[in-house]
């Protein structure tokens, strides 16, 4: 091996473990900051009140790593699921209003993957979220997606509302109820994506949202984000839990498949990918309560 490259690799090695070493230190001064914080943001504690100063950037903080893990994917086949009288809770910036096909309702459509025969198409979208800029974000974006289409614009509706008090179904405006003031009884899809992480209760929650879908047909899709399948992972994810959380509204370490067991839900579909961290749920209320 000639000098000249012994020396590259030499200057190579140096640089790699110099941004090792960086790497590193940034690591062990956050996880110290993470357990400083921990006494005044413990487990429990309410973060949703964090969106309300990052929904500006929100979209441009999360676009880099979405893209690398492709989630715009996961959730474009996601929103093609919902059908019917769709609720999206936890909505944020809305992200997911572009993948809603949001043309007219078909049945007997088959799918191509399992051979089943279903509905498509969504009749209404009611997005809520607790967060009035974020509503306001998403709203913004719908605009832009479809700009002068009043037809779908009377579909849709945007509401500032918190996911665990959700009442009742779609309202009388958006699905043409024939009576005034009564809206239908359930939705027929409730979507949420990267929402567990933040709510109060999210198990409560869940509950809560299985209830608002058809007991017989209803579905609800989950695409969220926690603890992983290593428990190295788990670690890294444990130590700076205070400190995302504080900045960005999110506990990324939750167990998400233990929320969805406690809900009591009927799992329908489970899949997971990044060593674990990113889980779809298809579920549907149990079948105990929907006799």
């Amino acid at each position: 091996m000639s000098p000249r490259v012994m020396t590259v690799l030499g200057v190579s090695a140096l640089g790699l473990s110099a941004y090792i070493g960086y790497l590193y230190a940034s690591y062990r001064r956050e996880v110290t900051y993470s357990q400083n914080l921990s006494a005044t943001v413990p487990a429990t504690a309410n973060v949703t009140d964090r969106y309300n100063t990052t929904a500006r950037t929100f979209d441009a903080d999360v676009e880099m790593s979405e893209k690398l893990m492709r989630l715009g994917a996961k959730r474009r086949d996601l929103c093609r699921r919902a059908r019917g009288d769709v609720l999206e809770v936890s909505c944020g910036t809305g992200r997911n209003i572009e993948y809603y096909d949001f043309g007219p309702v078909r049945r007997g459509i088959v799918d191509e993957r399992t051979g089943a025969v279903g509905v498509r198409g969504c009749r209404s979208v009611t997005f809520v979220d607790l967060s009035p800029q974020m509503v306001d974000m998403a709203r913004r974006k719908f605009e832009e997606i479809y700009p002068g289409d009043e037809a779908l614009r009377k579909r849709v509706e945007f509401r500032v509302e918190d996911a665990a008090a959700v009442g009742g179904g779609p309202s009388r405006e958006i699905t043409g109820a024939a009576v005034a003031g009564q809206p239908k009884p359930y939705f027929d899809t409730v979507v949420q994506t990267m929402g567990l992480c933040s709510l109060p209760d999210p198990v409560g929650t869940l509950k809560h949202l299985g209830t608002l879908v058809d007991p017989q047909k209803g579905e609800i899709l989950l695409l969220e984000h926690g603890r992983s399948h290593y428990a190295w992972l788990n670690r890294v994810l444990d130590n700076l839990a205070p400190a995302h959380a504080d900045r960005h509204g999110c506990w990324w370490n939750r167990d998400i498949g233990q929320i969805v067991r406690e809900s009591g839900l009927e799992v329908v579909e489970e899949k997971r990918w990044h060593f674990g961290t990113t889980w779809k749920y298809v579920l549907r209320p149990a079948r105990k309560a929907a006799e």
